[in-house]
């Protein structure tokens, strides 16, 4: 039987052609059910505040950086979405005199404009929402050298960092089309058309310049420009899967309000399941060996038919 066309963008994939069978069982998952598929390799774990669930989110940095040494130099990859454990992060370190000079830093993604990476005088930036609220609050005596703060403007340069230092964590966020870093799902073109590329061949995909889901340019401009989609770019430079599997635990963190309580429910139980499809990008961690989805209680919500 032919896959379904994408309700959202026909000329995409996206998880809307998958198999409404799986898609049913998903949006009948309860919270408990949710907690039931942690398995060996993927670890489901619920905060019942968010204070507590940003504080975590936050000491998963500091934690992370604690481990680097000279001779083991080691650190982090992360997000902007979520962005409210940046702040933590340097009052944490600051408090605690952690001193961050072999530690190392990688930022997901950045976006792209007339071909190039933009700069920090872009009101999206994610580098500049990264140093502005992270980095520059950190005290001077224990920031970490500006070598060791990686952003993909060279994604090549970028990519061969993961090879050099050990990147203990990649953090990050789950947008509404399934999505980590920018890894979205493919254009429906070429000999792709009928079938989504298999897990495998999305998987060597390395840190590169990418062109952008419909959805994913929407759910930007509501989350981050009050809506204004002109302004948010359609491509981006992204960490890939090839740089994502070198990271020894990949930790997603859903606070509620980046992909909704179908979106949540859907990539658990395919991950937890087992049942990568590159259509639904997040769920070829399925693959990965340490993956944890941490969940604010209180965002999970309920997947039912609700008029307002």
């Amino acid at each position: 039987m032919a896959r379904p066309v994408s309700k959202a963008a026909p000329d995409w994939w996206d998880y809307t052609t998958l198999d409404p069978h799986l898609l049913a069982d998903a949006a009948r998952l309860t919270a408990d059910d949710l907690l039931g598929l942690s398995r060996d390799g993927f670890e489901v774990r619920f905060f019942d505040t968010l204070e507590e669930f940003y504080c975590a989110e936050a000491l998963e940095y500091v934690q992370a950086w604690q481990r680097a040494t000279p001779d083991d130099p080691a650190g982090i990859c992360g997000p902007i979405g979520p962005t409210e454990q940046l702040p933590l992060v340097a009052r944490i370190v600051n408090a605690l005199e952690v001193k961050l000079h072999d530690a190392h830093f990688w930022g997901m993604d950045e976006w792209v404009e007339g071909g190039s990476p933009v700069g920090m005088d872009h009101p999206l930036s994610f580098a500049k929402a990264d140093m502005e609220l992270c980095f520059d609050r950190i005290h001077p005596k224990l920031r970490m050298p500006p070598r060791n703060i990686h952003f993909p403007l060279d994604v090549d340069a970028y990519s061969a960092t993961y090879d050099d230092v050990r990147c203990l964590v990649m953090q990050g966020g789950q947008g509404e089309v399934k999505h980590w870093a920018f890894n979205d799902p493919p254009k429906r073109e070429g000999e792709y058309r009928d079938e989504p590329p298999p897990p495998e061949v999305y998987r060597q995909l390395k840190s590169r310049v990418t062109d952008l889901h419909p959805m994913t340019v929407i759910q930007n401009a509501r989350t981050s420009g009050g809506g204004y989609v002109p302004q948010v770019p359609t491509r981006a430079a992204t960490v890939g899967p090839v740089e994502t599997w070198k990271a020894e635990c990949v930790s997603i963190w859903h606070p509620g309000h980046h992909d909704n309580p179908f979106g949540m429910r859907l990539t658990a139980l395919m991950i937890g399941k087992g049942v990568a499809d590159s259509s639904v990008p997040m769920s070829l961690l399925a693959d990965h060996p340490n993956v944890r989805f941490n969940f604010y209680r209180g965002g999970i919500g309920v997947v039912e038919a609700e008029m307002h």
